[in-house]
C-alpha cells in the first residue's frame, strides 16, 4: 500500500475538522496514526509514543497558522499567553519525558478516556458559568503547567482545557480562543522535544524516526492539514455544524474503542 496517501488523507481530515469544528488535531490524528503504524508493523511497545509524538510535532506547525489568523483579528491576549507559557513549557516537557517510561497500554487507556470525555462534551455542549477573574502569575504558571502536561500526554494543542479555564476567569470567549491558540505552539514544541529526547534512548524504532517523531508522517500530514483548515473554517458558516458535532462525537467514540482493541 502507498502509505504516503494515508498520511496525506489523515492530514486533510484533521485540518478540515479542526477548521470546521474547532477540535484539536491530536484527538483525531493519534487513533488514525495507530491504525496506520499497526498495519505497517511498527513495534507495538512504542506504538502510542510514536503516534503521540508525531501528532504533537504536526501541531507545532499548524498552530503557527492558527495564531497568525487570530492575531490578525486582535484576538490573542499576549499578556496572558506570556504568563502561562513558562508553566506550559515545563508541564509539556516534563509530561512527555515521563510518558517515555509509561508502557503503551496505560497510555492508550489514558488517551481513550480523554477522547471519550471530549466526545461527551461535544455531544452535550457543556458551558461553564464565568464566576471569577484571572489568577496572578503563580496561578497562571500552575494552570499552564497542568494544561501543558495533560495536552502533552494527549498530543493536543490544549484548547480543550485552555478555553474553559480562560472563559471561567471571565476572559471573553473570542479572546480565550485566540489565546488558547497561542498556547498551542509552546505545548507542541516542548512536548515534541520531550518525546524526541526520550526516543533517542530507544533502539529498534522505525527508519525515518527522530526520537519518537516519525518524520515521513509528519511532513505529509502537515502538507495537507495546514491548507485544509481554512476550508473547514469557511464551511463552518454554511453547514449544519450542530448535526456534524453529533456525528463527529460518535466517530470519536468509535475511534477510541477501536484503538483500544488494536493495542490490547
Amino acid at each position: 500500500m502507498d502509505w504516503w496517501l494515508a498520511y496525506l488523507a489523515i492530514g486533510a481530515a484533521v485540518g478540515f475538522l479542526a477548521g470546521l469544528l474547532g477540535i484539536g488535531g491530536g484527538m483525531v490524528m493519534v487513533p488514525m496514526l495507530v491504525f496506520v503504524f499497526t498495519a505497517k508493523g511498527f513495534p507495538a511497545e512504542h506504538m502510542m509514543h510514536l503516534a503521540l509524538a508525531t501528532a504533537l510535532a504536526t501541531i507545532a506547525f499548524t498552530s503557527l497558522a492558527s495564531v497568525r489568523a487570530h492575531h490578525r483579528h486582535g484576538a490573542v491576549d499576549w499578556r496572558i499567553a506570556r504568563a502561562m507559557s513558562p508553566g506550559i513549557v515545563a508541564g509539556s516537557l516534563g509530561a512527555a519525558i515521563v510518558a517515555g517510561f509509561v508502557p503503551t497500554k496505560p497510555l492508550a487507556v489514558f488517551f481513550t478516556a480523554f477522547l471519550f470525555y471530549a466526545a461527551t462534551q461535544m455531544l452535550v455542549e457543556v458551558r461553564t458559568k464565568s464566576t471569577r477573574t484571572l489568577p496572578g502569575r503563580t496561578g497562571l504558571f500552575g494552570a499552564g503547567a497542568a494544561i501543558g502536561a495533560v495536552s502533552s500526554l494527549l498530543a493536543a494543542g490544549g484548547a480543550f482545557l485552555s478555553i474553559p479555564f480562560l472563559a471561567w476567569c471571565n476572559v471573553p470567549l473570542r479572546r480565550a480562543i485566540g489565546t488558547a491558540a497561542a498556547n498551542g505552539f509552546p505545548i507542541a514544541l516542548a512536548g515534541s522535544a520531550g518525546y524526541v529526547l526520550q526516543g533517542l534512548r530507544i533502539s529498534g524504532l522505525p527508519e525515518g524516526s527522530v526520537g519518537y517523531v516519525y518524520i515521513p508522517a509528519l511532513l505529509l500530514i502537515v502538507a495537507t492539514s495546514v491548507p485544509m483548515a481554512p476550508v473547514g473554517a469557511r464551511l463552518a458558516h454554511r453547514l449544519p455544524v450542530g448535526r456534524l458535532r453529533l456525528v463527529f462525537a460518535l466517530v470519536l467514540f468509535a475511534l477510541g474503542a477501536r484503538m483500544l482493541v488494536a493495542l490490547w
